[in-house]
């Protein structure tokens, strides 16, 4: 079976112009191209970009990705390496719902603190002209 990148964009559900950043990238492999010099892919390329797309979709970079799809090709290896590579992005999801929690907390603040009337009085408007009237340093 070979495909044009536009099926295998809309069979993996990947944008023609991210899967020639693939390919730039060296998440995907230079495909072959046929006479017409279109690119042209099989099973592997679409299970590839299937893979590389979920792991995007969990938020894994680019170079955590490159490992993971290094270590799926050595099925018998152990899978410590893949565990600790999906812990340090949990620790790094943790981390980035802390900062959200913090930026809603700072939120909530400025709006409870508004008493609607004028701009000139908003508390919205002057916490956002002066930081350091956030409660929060870092959000």
């Amino acid at each position: 079976m070979e495909i044009s990148i536009g099926e295998l964009s809309r069979r993996t559900g990947v944008k023609v112009t991210t899967i020639r950043y693939y390919e730039s990238v060296t998440l995907m492999p230079t495909p072959s191209r046929n006479e017409g010099k279109q690119r042209r892919y099989g099973e592997p390329e679409v299970s590839r970009l299937t893979f590389i797309r979920h792991a995007r979709e969990l938020g894994f970079e680019i170079d955590a990705i490159r490992e993971l799809l290094a270590m799926s090709a050595q099925p018998d290896q152990s899978c410590a390496e893949a565990d600790r590579i999906a812990r340090r992005h949990m620790s790094e999801v943790d981390r980035r719902i802390g900062q959200l929690v913090a930026l809603r907390a700072e939120l909530q603040r400025m709006v409870d603190a508004c008493g609607h009337g004028r701009v000139g009085d908003c508390r919205v408007i002057e916490t956002l002209a002066n930081h350091d009237q956030c409660e929060h340093a870092h959000h």
